[in-house]
């Protein structure tokens, strides 16, 4: 998918080791160190481990044309072959038909998360092409589950499924989700989980923790609700509307203020955000401050749109940052102009540090809500300042 991969990974993860099962997992990237990437049946791969195996992949390809990213896969399947684990959740990197990590011929399931516009670089801005490379993870007879997607995508997703003969599961038609007195009820044709809610924040995170249960049900039948309700409490996945509420920047602040991280770059990415942040005001009205970075190949304007007006805050403004040590980045001060031009409030700062420092230098009447968002690089930038390191 495009949004979504990796905090459906994130719950399959937790609700898998509740259950007593050992994961293995290859996510990217990662925020602050590459050894995020690899988890070796729970554990995050150690320099000697990776070591090695980057050295066996390189003698293996023997100087042969070989990406980044291929090289890093290999040296991942190489550490999971070596490590005993009962399942091994892979996440797509870029698109899906032609990822280094789409070369396993029978799956146990091909998991598609929503589908929308991102590294059009790449893959276009045509959604139904865009589409089209994701299902391309899809295999012969193997189960599909799909999100919850637009009519044009699930068309794709559904023809694709329909001529390699793989049963589809479809969000909203074969499974659902909703929220009921502060807890989260899963629905599909076996009955009901009453679960508590996701560990992680944002309505969207219903919907992703759905798709791992349809998934898991269907690959594990039997698994216990015991083991749905404490992974899908447990699950944690940094950067993605993550509470910094300890650490060194968020002692920084004014009392009383919240300081929130997400890796949200994209027009979806931005609506779910925006959309998230108008629970918090809802349930606790603050103004909101918005520290944004971005990377210059994305649509910043589009991911920014989101936050207009003052639906997810009692007022908003944005403050504009470089990422640090990016070549990449976006201007901050050309960030500031197309928050301007969608309708916020934006001035620039030369870093996201200082940003803070001038939040915390005003005098409020209600401590602010603080969200640093626009780019994955820039969370990791910002966790490793405030000491909260991945694990």
């Amino acid at each position: 998918g495009t949004n979504g991969k990796g905090s459906t990974v994130a719950f399959l993860r937790a609700i898998l080791e509740a259950s007593g099962k050992r994961a293995h997992v290859y996510t990217s990237p990662h925020l602050v160190r590459f050894h995020e990437r690899i988890r070796l049946a729970g554990a995050l791969v150690d320099e000697p481990q990776l070591t090695q195996a980057l050295e066996a992949c390189e003698a293996a390809n023997a100087g042969a044309p070989i990406t980044v990213f291929e090289m890093t896969t290999a040296a991942a399947f190489y550490l999971f072959a070596r490590t005993h684990a009962d399942v091994l959740l892979l996440e797509v990197g870029l698109g899906g038909r032609y990822d280094a990590t789409n070369v396993i011929d029978q799956p146990m399931a091909s998991v598609i998360t929503p589908v929308s516009q991102d590294h059009a670089e790449f893959l276009g801005t045509d959604l139904a092409g865009i589409a089209r490379e994701k299902a391309g993870v899809i295999k012969t007879s193997a189960p599909v589950i799909c999100g919850w997607q637009s009519a044009v995508a699930f068309h794709e997703i559904e023809r694709e499924a329909q001529r390699l003969r793989a049963p589809l599961l479809t969000a909203g038609q074969d499974f659902n989700c909703y929220e009921q007195h502060g807890r989260f009820v899963y629905e599909d044709g076996e009955g009901l989980l009453d679960l508590p809610k996701p560990g992680l924040a944002g309505h969207h995170q219903f919907e992703n923790a759905a798709v791992a249960i349809a998934t898991l049900r269907r690959v594990f039948p039997g698994l216990p609700e015991e083991a749905f309700a404490q992974g899908v409490a447990r699950a944690d996945w940094p950067a993605r509307m993550q509470n910094l509420s300890g650490g060194a920047l968020a002692q920084r602040l004014p009392a009383g203020a919240e300081l929130w991280l997400d890796g949200a770059h994209n027009e979806a990415g931005g609506q779910v955000l925006a959309a998230a942040l108008t629970d918090l005001n809802t349930a606790r009205a603050r103004p909101l401050v918005i520290v944004c970075g971005s990377l210059a190949s994305k649509d910043t304007g589009a991911f920014l749109r989101a936050f207009a007006g003052d639906e997810a805050g009692a007022s908003v403004e944005l403050i504009a940052v470089p990422i640090p040590g990016e070549h990449a980045s976006r201007p901050a001060v050309e960030i500031a102009q197309i928050a301007h031009d969608e309708g916020l409030e934006a001035r620039s700062a030369p870093g996201f540090e200082a940003a803070l420092r001038e939040i915390t230098a005003r005098r409020w009447a209600i401590a602010p809500r603080v969200l640093i968002a626009g780019s994955l690089y820039l969370a990791g930038e910002v966790l490793k300042a405030n000491g909260t390191l991945p694990q």
